[in-house]
This record gives C-alpha cells, structure tokens and sequence, in this order.
C-alpha cells in the first residue's frame, strides 16, 4: 500500500532506476570524487530525530515503495547493456547473478536516506508530534486512508488528464481546419 509521503519516493526510484539504465555504460567516481569540492560534509540530524524519523516511516511503510529497487535497477541496467552488447549475453547473465548477491543488501540505504531527509526537513519535536498524530484515532485513520485516496486522485489525475488531451487534439484539429489544414 502506497502512503502519501512516499508517492514521491516512488517516483523518485523509477527516475533513479531509468537514470541508471542511461548511465549504464558510462563509469563512474568513486564518491569521494563525486562529492563538489569544496562542499561541506552533510552533518546529521540528532539521532532523536532520525529514530522519530525512522519510527514514522514504519508507521507509513514506507519500505514497500522501495522494496525491489535493487532487483529493479539491476535488471534495468542489465537489459541496457544486453541491447548494445548481446554477443556477451551469458557473461552480463552471470555478472547480474553475482551483482544481486553482492548488492542485494543495499535497498536498507533508501530507508536510511529518507530517514535523514524527513530528519533535516523537520525538527526533532515536529517529529515526535507527528509520530504522537500518527498513533491517535485519525492519525491512524490518515494512514490508512491516505494510500487509497491518493491512488484515486492520481486515478482521476490520468482519466482527466486523457480527457483534455482528446479536447485539446479536437480545438487543434478545428482551429487548423479554420485556417485551411487538415491536421
């Protein structure tokens, strides 16, 4: 079930998962180099925070909109390097084999980076107070309501949105034909 504040988690993981299907073949640096010189260390939250943190994205279950991003992203990136190099097909196979065993322990990151970043966004009290929300009557009925209503208006989102593409493809289609085009 889907929460609200991780619809946009799980978006942001198909992005990070197309991402990675994109970057593929291109090597990467380590992530010392990655980080912009210069740029300060980033200083975590209080560790009351991030436990509060911790304890409302278990409250949301947050980890099931990321639970297969490792399997997800590693077959991604296999499928693109197979379409450009499919003579090596059994070797990628293999690789991938021991790439799952090896990375496979890595989705526990998500959970920690979203930890951190609702720990940075929020201060330790704000965080208590919502988690106390959480555990009320309607905080509970929040949580529980929220997936569903959610899925509906992104439901409603999508039939509106084919909706106004056809009435929009019609006006086009009549303003053109004014102008003596047929589209």
């Amino acid at each position: 079930m889907l929460r609200l504040s991780v619809a946009a988690v799980a978006a942001l993981v198909a992005l990070m998962a197309a991402s990675s299907v994109a970057q593929a073949q291109a090597p990467k640096a380590p992530p010392a180099a990655q980080q912009k010189a210069g740029a300060p260390a980033q200083i975590l939250p209080p560790p009351g925070a991030l436990a509060a943190a911790k304890e409302i994205l278990i409250l949301k279950n947050a980890s099931s909109v990321y639970q297969g991003a490792v399997v997800s992203t590693l077959q991604n990136v296999k499928n693109a390097l197979l379409q450009s190099n499919i003579n090596l097909q059994r070797d990628i196979e293999e690789v991938s084999l021991k790439l799952a065993r090896d990375l496979g322990n890595r989705e526990s990151e998500i959970g920690e980076g979203m930890a951190v970043i609702y720990a940075t966004n929020f201060t330790e009290q704000e965080l208590k107070d919502l988690l106390a929300f959480y555990k009320t009557p309607l905080g509970k009925k929040t949580l529980e309501a929220e997936p569903k209503s959610i899925e509906e208006s992104l439901n409603f989102l999508r039939n509106w949105g084919e909706d106004f593409a056809q009435e929009v493809n019609v006006r086009f289609r009549d303003e053109m034909k004014k102008r003596g085009k047929d589209l």
